[in-house]
């Protein structure tokens, strides 16, 4: 049981959650979008919000200023959630921009005020749960996305909401977050999918 709680919070790290809500907004839209633009979109999108968070761990577990992928302390969290913010506003201005596919526009201006929310907290101190704020949008966005198109995915649902409390179980199990830090993680990430929903549902 250890190893497969552990392999969660590995499994679903935050930084895949992007990528798999574009994955599943172009698998369910019923639009037609050439292969060549998904393909490039999602590659750019991969680079952006994986690759490069990977290499900037590296480099700081190199420079000792991180001890794990995970960022335990609220110092370490600091500078990669300022960079992310950075390459979260150059997905908004370079790749998914407001006249292309506005979902997805708005899916990512979430993130981006999730993020900045998180750092705001994480400056004040409080170690909200990244897993559970990218969890948290996540969940909310595929809620969104099935009443856009008007599609069934209940079944989809019922797994997110399973991942959702075993993911929350294994950062409790860790010793990662109290049942507040990932309360307030959720709350961050929903929330904001939630509210922008007037702007493109």
């Amino acid at each position: 049981m250890d190893r497969i709680l552990k392999s969660i919070s590995f499994v679903f790290h935050p930084l895949i959650i992007p990528i798999l809500g574009v994955i599943f907004y172009f698998s369910k839209s019923p639009r037609y979008i050439p292969f060549e633009i998904i393909k490039a979109k999602l590659i750019s999108i991969f680079i952006l919000t994986v690759v490069l968070p990977i290499l900037l761990y590296f480099l700081l577990k190199t420079l000792g200023k991180a001890k794990s992928i995970y960022l335990e302390s609220t110092k370490e969290r600091i500078l990669p959630l300022i960079v992310n913010c950075v390459v979260i506003l150059l997905v908004l201005n370079r790749i998914i921009t407001t006249d292309q596919i506005i979902e997805l526009y708005y899916f990512f201006v979430g993130i981006l005020i999730s993020t900045l929310a998180c750092l705001i907290l994480v400056i004040l101190k409080f170690k909200a749960s990244i897993h559970m704020i990218s969890t948290g949008g996540l969940f909310m966005f595929f809620i969104a996305v099935s009443i856009h198109f008007s599609i069934n995915i209940n079944g989809t649902l019922a797994i997110m909401a399973i991942l959702t409390g075993a993911i929350a179980t294994s950062r409790l199990h860790l010793k990662a977050h109290t049942n507040t830090e990932l309360l307030i993680g959720f709350i961050v990430g929903f929330v904001p999918q939630l509210i922008l929903l007037k702007y493109w549902l």
